[in-house]
C-alpha cells in the first residue's frame, strides 16, 4: 500500500497525469470546434407562414428558406381553407429552426368525405335527424305530405332532387324530410270505400 502511495508522489505519475489532462483539454476544444461548424451553431432560420399557401408556393418558399418538408394527409376538409392548401405547420410560422429542418404540413382536401345516407324511410323526424347528424348531415327543411303517420319520414331529398337510403353524399349536406302529416289521404279512403 504505501509504495502505491510513493508512486502518486512520483514525478513519473504526475508527468502522466498532466499529459492525460493535456490531451483531454485538446480533444474537447477539437470536438466542441466541430460540432459549431457542423450544425451551424447559432445560425437560425425563421419558419415561414404557409398557412393558405397552395403546394407548388409553399415549395418555393420552403427552398428559399433552406428547409426541407413532408406533406401529411389530411381527412378533415375545413372550408375556410382554399383547396389543396396548407391548413397546419409544425413547426409554427415564426420559429427559429436550424437549416435543413423538416417542416411537417397538413394539406385541405379537395372537399369533404362522403358519408352514406342511413336507412330513415319509416323513422319518426326526431329520431331521422339524429341518425342524419350522427353520419354529419343535417336537416335544411321539413315538408308535410298527406300521410297517415304524422311525423314518420316518407321520402328524402337533396337539392330539390329524390334520394333514397344509401346513396353518398358530402359531409354536412343538408337534407329535405318529406314527412307525414297525420291527414288520411284520398288514396286511402277510396280504397277503404272500394273495399266495403
Amino acid at each position: 500500500m504505501r509504495n502505491f502511495f510513493n508512486f502518486l508522489k512520483s514525478k513519473t505519475f504526475l508527468i502522466q497525469l498532466g499529459l492525460a489532462l493535456l490531451v483531454l483539454v485538446v480533444t474537447v476544444f477539437l470536438v466542441l470546434r466541430y460540432l459549431n461548424s457542423t450544425t451551424n451553431h447559432g445560425e437560425f432560420v425563421e419558419v415561414p407562414d404557409f398557412s393558405k399557401k397552395s403546394v407548388m408556393d409553399m415549395r418555393k418558399s420552403i427552398e428559399e428558406a433552406g428547409l426541407r418538408y413532408k406533406v401529411l394527409d389530411s381527412a378533415s376538409y375545413n372550408p375556410d381553407y382554399p383547396r389543396f392548401s396548407i391548413i397546419t405547420q409544425d413547426p409554427v410560422a415564426g420559429a427559429k429552426v436550424k437549416t435543413n429542418r423538416k417542416i411537417y404540413l397538413t394539406v385541405n382536401p379537395s372537399g369533404y368525405k362522403k358519408v352514406t345516407v342511413p336507412k330513415i324511410i319509416q323513422v319518426t323526424k326526431r329520431n331521422a335527424s339524429s341518425m342524419l347528424k350522427a353520419v354529419g348531415l343535417d336537416v335544411e327543411r321539413v315538408t308535410y305530405v298527406d300521410e297517415l303517420g304524422k311525423d314518420m319520414v316518407y321520402q328524402l331529398k337533396f337539392k330539390g332532387k329524390y334520394i333514397k337510403p344509401g346513396d353518398k353524399l358530402p359531409k354536412t349536406s343538408k337534407i329535405e324530410l318529406i314527412c307525414g302529416n297525420g291527414a288520411i289521404t284520398e288514396r286511402a279512403i277510396i280504397k277503404a270505400e272500394s273495399e266495403q
